[in-house]
């Protein structure tokens, strides 16, 4: 199994204790649970599932990376967004972290606004992909390189049949080269680099 299909199995089974922690949330007496306590929850249980096995955080760098850093929870990071069908290229060669090229496809562009300021962001899947529901949604910011990994962060999100979708900067994360190197992980592209300071989502440990 290559190390892309490992990443996205792991990323089911985090989605997976996700979905868990959701249920339990919904049989919490009112109040319980709130925006901040299930983000955390769900910290918790990707933190849980990086320490029971060896990748993509091998077992000797577990104490430098583990548990990961995060950005307090902030419920001002969680916007909606509409997609708009990308009338850029299609496709278009993503470099990567070994210096390969891989080959994405433009789903289309997620439009938001966020404290304020309308953004967008383009949504991808990778060419030949066998599971076109599942969008990727990579990106850089102006904390990139010195609160955040160098190379720029990651979402992920599943396709919705209204185009409108839930753009949580809260759970947005390191692509795993960060931790392992012999991950293949692809950079943000231009049209993806925000222009503005995300302090939300995953961060480098201090």
């Amino acid at each position: 199994m290559s190390r892309t299909l490992v990443a996205l199995t792991r990323l089911v089974v985090v989605a997976g204790v996700m979905a868990i922690t959701g249920v339990a949330c919904r049989n919490a007496p009112p109040g319980a649970m709130d925006y901040v306590g299930k983000v955390e929850a769900a910290r918790a249980a990707k933190d849980a599932n990086f320490r029971a096995t060896n990748d993509p955080v091998p077992e000797d760098k577990k104490a430098e990376f583990l548990p990961l850093a995060y950005f307090p929870v902030d419920p001002d990071y969680n916007v909606p967004g509409v997609l708009r069908p990308s009338t850029d290229s299609p496709t278009m060669m993503m470099p990567t972290s070994t210096g390969q090229q891989r080959q994405m496809r433009r789903v289309g562009v997620l439009e938001f606004t966020l404290k304020g300021q309308p953004m967008k962001l383009t949504a991808f899947v990778e060419e030949g992909a066998a599971d076109l529901n599942r969008l990727f949604v990579p990106f850089s910011d102006m904390t990139s390189g010195t609160e955040t990994y160098p190379a720029g962060r990651y979402m992920d999100l599943d396709r919705t049949s209204t185009g409108v979708y839930e753009v949580d900067f809260n759970y947005a994360y390191h692509p795993y080269c960060y931790f392992n190197i012999t991950y293949d992980c692809p950079f943000p592209p231009a049209e993806n680099r925000l222009k503005v300071p995300i302090h939300a989502g995953e961060k480098l440990k201090s």
